[in-house]
């Protein structure tokens, strides 16, 4: 399996290449175009529940930990935080945005009924294991419910009604666009307001956190590393934004508003970098 999963990254970032090249400046327009801001916002929201909140926090003292894990001894915990979170992963997401955006209209291969079958199974055990970590994580985050290791309503009863409301939010483009925009502006004014705090407080070191925001460039530095599974966790990872990466082109790519297909590139790539930024 690693082989193929090899060999799945390499071809896509091959197709990244082929795309801007023959495609990069025709202009993508979705089923449901709106506005620049819109359309970021939405790739913000996409990203927001495991891949900038969940995880990487439950996760961090992991990154750290080289007598565990020697092979992430070459690099800082945050460089492997953002090589499991952004940028190249969102590589993967623009393949998909510009096949369903562009070619899909012409071509209507996820038409055919036995492919329409396997991508709604994919999307429902994609959406089911994300349930799933968030009802496994929950603990961490709300310890005073539980500790996890007993079954506690309360953390069903939040995961149901994270479910419906996802679902229902999906029934209108209005209600994508308004909780898209409002989650992405209060993400905004809490990062500035964490911001505020480190540099107001009394202890604060405006010097720590330069330092960390340039712990990042370990990150662009061993980008080839990076590339490639780094271990068995780290493919699992990889497996899991290819099978995600369908429904999340899907989604994005009814948005899409009239940018070039480099823009479009550009738009991924700025929110995978701002959004886990965000986080140190």
């Amino acid at each position: 399996m690693t082989l193929w999963l090899n060999a799945g990254i390499i071809f896509t970032f091959l197709a990244i290449i082929l795309i801007l090249f023959k495609w990069g400046n025709v202009r993508c327009v979705g089923v449901t175009p709106v506005k620049t801001f819109t359309f970021i916002a939405i790739l913000f929201t996409s990203g927001l529940d495991v891949g900038l909140i969940m995880f990487p926090l439950t996760e961090f003292a992991g990154y750290a930990d080289i007598k565990t894990n020697p092979e992430y001894a070459f690099a800082n915990p945050i460089a492997i935080e953002f090589a499991y979170w952004g940028f190249l992963i969102w590589g993967f997401y623009f393949v998909t945005c510009f096949y369903f955006c562009v070619i899909e209209p012409k071509v209507q291969f996820f038409e055919i009924p036995w492919v329409k079958v396997i991508n709604n199974t994919v999307i429902i055990g994609t959406c089911a294991f994300t349930a799933f970590l968030l009802l496994s994580n929950l603990p961490w985050y709300l310890p005073t419910i539980g500790d996890g290791e007993s079954i506690v309503p309360t953390f069903y009863l939040i995961v149901l009604a994270a479910i419906c409301f996802a679902v229902y939010s999906s029934t209108d483009i209005k209600y994508v666009r308004v909780l898209s925009i409002s989650t992405t502006w209060l993400f905004m004014a809490l990062i500035g307001f964490m911001w505020l705090g480190a540099f107001m407080g009394t202890d604060s070191q405006v010097s720590a956190f330069t330092d960390n925001l340039a712990l990042i460039g370990g990150y662009f530095g061993n980008l080839n590393d990076f590339v490639l599974p780094l271990n068995d966790y780290h493919e699992f990872y990889l497996f899991w934004w290819f099978a995600w990466s369908i429904m999340i082109g899907q989604f994005t790519s009814r948005f899409v508003g009239g940018l070039k297909t480099y823009q479009v590139l550009g738009g991924y790539v700025d929110f995978s970098f701002h959004s886990d930024r965000g986080l140190v």
